[in-house]
């Protein structure tokens, strides 16, 4: 029976593996095999040395001057004792000691920091899943990302801008971890944490969001990307996160204008700037959020020559979807400082079959766009609820009564306006011919508050 640390030493010559000590049980434990990038052995040419030894020569070899000890036994391979980050050579020798004692095999490898923008999750049945700041075990929880493996490795090499290889996957589950900076035996930046025979049949996986790899590099980054990796017009666009080196997507749209965009980990429709034309990044990232907390990144996209922009979100209460827009640029209209105009038909026949087809491969959606004489351009994607109808922005009848919001105010009025409504179970009434898919829109449709336009 090939044991998880003789499944390590057989990956290493093919895949990138943690640099690793293993013992086995007993007292005292005996060393199994040392994987170093520098050195190489198995248990005959380690029997004279103690756990301590072996132990500082990982930590040595260990970027960040740690250990990980994980532990199994032959029968129960996983949900065993594991202990993150040992900085004490001694602390570490005496856990192994411990576990040897109970009966366990240990694993002692170099920490890798799982808060260096990385990720890591579990490849299986044609589904890759992952979390940043977490260990592979990040997938027994609800708090991770579920794609198809395709997507999700073509995701993974847009954002870091490196390949990503899991060496063979079918019939295999793989642990696996990926890295800004190169790590392992292999110094490269995908680690193989773990891999296993399984007889599990296709697995399937939608792409959903917010999640918390929308969370490190911005909500409105990650729709983007999305619609980018489905082939979607996507203005090029380069992204300077707050946790990882800039990374770039899109295609070019010919108007070599820039525009600066906020994206929060969230989405929070209209609170953060847009700015025609450049400014620094991270000034704009230090004026906008002191504290870090609400913005991910700043999005440097290319303009697009707008004939027309807008709003398109699904009614739910017809087929087809909402659309909204202005003759040039949408800001103002998204803003609702602007009211929609009469879009031509070609545009308005262009926007909903643009919106059909994301549908169709990603569910309900919302989309910001643009025309420029020839394509739709998607600018934001966003997962969306229904638009009830042309003057019912939300349905309800409040208890008591409604608040009056006039279009053209700043939209901080309308956030204190629905936390009023909340408080006091009252509806708001939108004055003026604001866009329902506009800002204005999509904050009332949060909220779940009664609102229509008068």
């Amino acid at each position: 029976m090939s044991l998880k640390d003789d499944t390590l030493v057989a990956l290493q010559g093919t895949s990138n593996v943690a640099q690793f000590v293993s013992f086995g049980p007993g007292a005292p434990p005996e060393a199994r095999h040392l994987v170093l990038r520098a050195r190489q052995g198995d248990g005959a040419g380690l029997a004279s040395e103690s756990v301590e030894p072996l132990v500082k020569l990982v930590m040595d070899a260990s970027a960040s001057n740690s250990v990980n000890v994980r532990s199994f036994k032959p029968d129960r391979l996983s949900g065993n004792p594991f202990h993150y980050g040992l900085t004490d050579i001694d602390s570490a020798a005496q856990t192994v000691r411990q576990l040897a004692r109970d009966g366990y095999y240990t694993i002692v490898n170099e920490t890798i920091d799982v808060s260096d923008g990385g990720v890591s999750g579990v490849y299986q049945g044609g589904v890759i899943e992952f979390a940043p700041g977490d260990t592979p075990r990040a997938v027994e929880d609800a708090h991770h990302l579920t794609l198809p493996a395709e997507v999700g490795t073509r995701l993974l090499e847009a954002v870091y801008g490196f390949d990503i290889d899991f060496g063979p996957t079918a019939g295999r589950r793989i642990e696996f971890s990926v890295h800004p900076m190169r790590v392992g035996v292999q110094h490269s930046h995908v680690i193989i944490w773990e891999t296993s025979r399984t007889d599990s049949a296709a697995l399937s996986a939608t792409i959903d969001w917010p999640n918390p790899f929308s969370h490190l590099i911005g909500d409105k980054v990650f729709g983007l990307l999305v619609a980018d990796l489905f082939g979607w017009p996507v203005p090029s666009t380069k992204v300077f996160p707050r946790s990882l080196p800039p990374f770039s997507f899109g295609r070019r749209t010919g108007t070599s204008e820039t525009w600066l965009r906020t994206a929060p980990r969230t989405r929070t429709p209209g609170q953060f700037t847009t700015i025609r034309g450049w400014v620094d990044p991270f000034s704009l990232l230090a004026q906008e959020d002191l504290t870090g907390e609400a913005i991910a990144s700043v999005l440097a996209q290319e303009g697009v020559d707008a004939h027309y922009s807008g709003a398109a979100a699904p009614r739910t209460n017809q087929l087809g979807p909402a659309v909204e827009g202005v003759r040039g640029y949408g800001d103002r209209f998204m803003l609702g400082e602007h009211e929609p105009e009469h879009l031509p038909p070609v545009v308005e026949s262009l926007v909903a079959e643009t919106w059909r087809s994301l549908v169709k491969m990603l569910g309900p959606v919302s989309l910001e766009w643009a025309y420029d004489g020839n394509d739709i351009w998607v600018l934001q994607l966003h997962r969306a609820g229904g638009v009830s109808g042309d003057d019912v922005i939300y349905p309800g009848s409040p208890a008591h009564g409604w608040l009056q919001y006039k279009a053209g105010q700043p939209l901080d009025d309308l956030r204190e306006l629905i936390t009023q409504a909340q408080r006091e179970d009252r509806g708001i009434e939108v004055h003026g011919r604001v866009g329902i898919t506009s800002h204005v829109g999509d904050l009332l449709r949060g909220a779940g508050i009664p609102a229509r336009r008068a």
